[in-house]
């Protein structure tokens, strides 16, 4: 079917645009001599998990066990959860988990290490533990050298979990506007990070796998030559929060493409100035401001409701008929995604396929 017909609100994908972001974060990866294990958290999908990985990433990350699930259902055989997990009857499902796919997961306390442990050895399964270290990021982990050490220790003391190294990830940095701000952020966490792989390993604890970075900074991570394994999520999508952040120098952008967009319809026109939209608080997250219109990059959206939405069209009088449909550009696409049941996966005005957001709601 043509793209026109598609019903509204929809959440669209522009395949064209999708798989050359994809493309670029492989080759850039595979250039650099790291490992790419994307953030599910952003997409959702097990279709979209699965085609990065045919494109050579390790893997996927995801945020919460009942994502891991969904995930696996779907066929992807190798997920960390980069975060933590603490409550008894979510690490016996991540133990039944690790039964049928490869399963990593951060820590970054003695008692969740060791609840982690006894779920793993009533359900026979050897888990692999990255030790979460805070390099500035002021959210999760523990301080960087001796307290890292120290848990490190611990995690190799188990019985059913095997320390396989850090997680270091700078989620802070991600949205610093300046290239060379966002670049000497990452250099302290860098800095951080490397001292603290130098004191586990004079202690017999070799880190195998460094990981961080997001996509706003996974090409410092990257030449840093810390980092082995890199976490950006939202290159597959980008949306109007990423395209401020500002490119090298010489670049106004980061280089990847918009590929998302909200498909919204005009359902009013009361004034020749404004049009409201049938795309409001419930087809859009707006933690990170308001969506951009991509066809009309001087409109203005405002004022959002359950339902609705308002375009201002003073510069564009009588510009939009009842019933004209639009996409939108989400301020900020993880949650975005996470309204949908489907993306309409949409080459040149043709919708080509449906993919389910088959974590979509997974917040357990």
């Amino acid at each position: 079917m043509a793209l026109e017909e598609v019903d509204t609100p929809a959440l669209l994908v522009d395949l064209d645009a999708f798989e050359s972001n994809m493309e670029r974060m492989a080759q850039e990866a595979s250039c650099g001599g790291v490992r790419l294990r994307p953030h599910s958290k952003t997409h959702k999908c097990a279709v979209i998990a699965l085609r990065q990985m045919a494109l050579g990433a390790v893997g996927v990350c995801c945020q919460k066990v009942s994502e891991a699930e969904a995930l696996v259902r779907g066929g992807v055989g190798d997920i960390l959860i980069s975060n933590e997990i603490v409550d008894r009857r979510k690490l016996d499902r991540l133990a039944a988990i690790a039964q049928r796919a490869t399963v990593a997961i951060c820590v970054d306390n003695v008692d969740a290490v060791a609840a982690l442990n006894d779920s793993a050895r009533r359900f026979d399964s050897r888990i692999d533990v990255l030790v979460e270290v805070d390099v500035g990021g002021g959210r999760c982990g523990v301080g960087p050298g001796e307290p890292a050490r120290l848990l490190a220790e611990w995690v190799a003391s188990t019985s059913n979990l095997r320390f396989c190294g850090l997680q270091a990830y700078q989620g802070r940095a991600q949205h610093i506007r300046g290239w060379g701000e966002r670049q000497s952020a990452v250099n302290e966490s860098a800095a951080a990070t490397l001292q603290t792989i130098e004191l586990l390993s004079s202690h017999g604890l070799p880190c195998g796998v460094v990981a961080g970075g997001g996509t706003g900074t996974y090409a410092f991570e990257m030449a840093s030559g810390i980092y082995n394994e890199l976490q950006p999520g939202s290159y597959i999508f980008m949306d109007a929060d990423y395209h401020d952040n500002l490119g090298e120098p010489g670049a106004a952008t980061s280089g990847f493409k918009q590929s998302l967009f909200v498909y919204t319809q005009v359902m009013s026109r009361p004034s020749p100035n404004y049009a409201i939209v049938d795309a409001g608080l419930k087809a859009l997250a707006f933690d990170s401001g308001m969506p951009r219109v991509n066809d009309m990059p001087d409109v203005s959206y405002s004022r959002p409701s359950d339902e609705h939405g308002i375009l201002d069209l003073r510069t564009h009088p009588d510009s939009l008929r009842l019933g004209a449909k639009l996409r939108l550009i989400p301020g900020h696409c993880d949650p975005t995604v996470n309204l949908y049941d489907w993306y309409v996966v949409v080459r040149r005005g043709l919708v080509e396929s449906v993919w389910p957001i088959v974590a979509r709601g997974a917040l357990l």
